[in-house]
């Protein structure tokens, strides 16, 4: 019998402020942060190149986790490809080095004082017909601090209700009602779902938010609610790539960077965007006076991965040749879907600290929310239109 499977990551965004620059000296708790930041872009861009006029939210350090920890519950050629296709060196860095290095991961980021509130994990659903291996639970508690839960899978109402429950409730009621339906009858379900608040140091004053057109390209301009706010803060007119960005941080260790391309460069920005260029940024910034006007919102974004993926060097997670033996002896199972659901929601009480220079946020734009100490990718994003 063959057993389908879907992996599911689910994000929720809202965000405030304080001081706190990067380090540009590097960190010991920053190990994965080069594979993960690399992974992070190419899978940003190959997602933007396919929906190149939608909003797009992805936290790429929880997709990063999720299939590291699917890599547990898989064997042969299907493991030795989602950790390579991930960005790590087999020849050099064993299994237990990479699980090692997520679970510490996992920790700093749950006791980092990144001035967040904030709900992240993994949980594994598994149809009650199947069996799950004990090496398998005991592995995922270890490094990922998950857990497995059966449902009957096959009737789809009732298990949506718990999956939708679980999510809630780790969550604090910030996600709800997530899922609605599959494709088709699934076997194994692994959600990963992560709530960040932060909280503003100096909020956006409501007083000052006016109607101000965003224009959503040539032809398209709607009006929107505009917030503003005047101040220091670090930015950059980019002599490399035609943008200028504003730093703005929480109040522990969370780095928001706010991108305004120049109109009609929004592709020549996403080809540039890497490891190299967040470091240039980094030690390019200047401090300065700053007018900002930034638009209140909320946009969500789901994607699913699950072609990007198989472009990305994962297409065997998707065959019916894929090994995840080491999670149940029930087998094949097949992997069949990947899907990412982000919400970002910015307002006066709670988004991040404003910036003289004048940067108006009036036309498609990038966001992107490191955790500095671990140099973590916790959002990437675009906006390219408002309502």
């Amino acid at each position: 019998m063959q057993y389908s499977g879907c992996l599911t990551s689910l994000s929720i965004f809202l965000w405030a402020e304080d001081p706190g620059a990067i380090s540009s000296t590097e960190s010991p708790h920053r190990g994965l942060a080069p594979t993960n930041v690399d992974f992070a872009f190419s899978l940003y861009q190959r997602l933007a190149a396919s929906a190149t006029n939608s909003n797009i939210f992805i936290s790429p350090v929880s997709i990063s986790t999720a299939l590291a920890m699917l890599a547990l519950g898989s064997s042969g050629h299907t493991r030795t490809q989602l950790l390579q296709g991930l960005g790590f060196n087999l020849s050099t860095t064993s299994d237990t080095e990479i699980h090692q290095n997520f679970r510490e991961l996992h920790q700093l980021l749950r006791e980092s004082n990144m001035g967040l509130e904030m709900a992240t994990g993994n949980g594994l659903f598994l149809d009650h017909k199947l069996h799950p291996r004990e090496s398998f639970l005991a592995d995922i508690r270890h490094y990922y601090g998950s857990e497995a839960l059966t449902a009957d899978l096959q009737d789809w109402s009732r298990a949506s209700k718990q999956i939708n429950e679980y999510i809630n409730n780790k969550t604090q009621g910030k996600l709800v009602d997530t899922f609605s339906e599959l494709d088709g009858p699934a076997s194994l379900i692994l959600v990963n779902y992560n709530f960040f608040r932060g909280i503003l140091k100096h909020p956006f004053d409501p007083e000052n938010t006016r109607k101000k057109d965003f224009h959503v390209n040539e032809t398209t301009t709607v009006t929107v609610p505009m917030m503003f706010r005047s101040g220091t803060m670090k930015y950059l007119l980019d002599p490399v790539l035609p943008c200028r960005l504003v730093q703005l941080d929480c109040t522990g260790n969370a780095t928001i960077f706010l991108i305004l391309p120049d109109q009609g460069q929004m592709d020549a920005v996403i080809k540039g965007l890497s490891r190299k260029t967040i470091r240039r940024w980094e030690i390019s910034l200047t401090s300065g006076l700053v007018n900002l006007y930034l638009p209140k919102f909320s946009i969500s974004s789901t994607n699913d991965l699950s072609a990007l993926l198989a472009d990305l060097d994962f297409a065997a997670l998707f065959s019916n040749q894929a090994n995840f033996s080491a999670i149940t002896q029930e087998s094949p199972l097949e992997l069949i879907k990947v899907v990412h659901t982000a919400l970002l929601r910015m307002d006066e009480s709670n988004a991040m600290k404003p910036a003289a220079v004048t940067f108006e946020f009036n036309h498609p734009f990038f966001v992107m929310i490191f955790d500095h100490l671990t140099w973590s990718s916790l959002l990437l994003g675009q906006i390219m239109h408002l309502s």
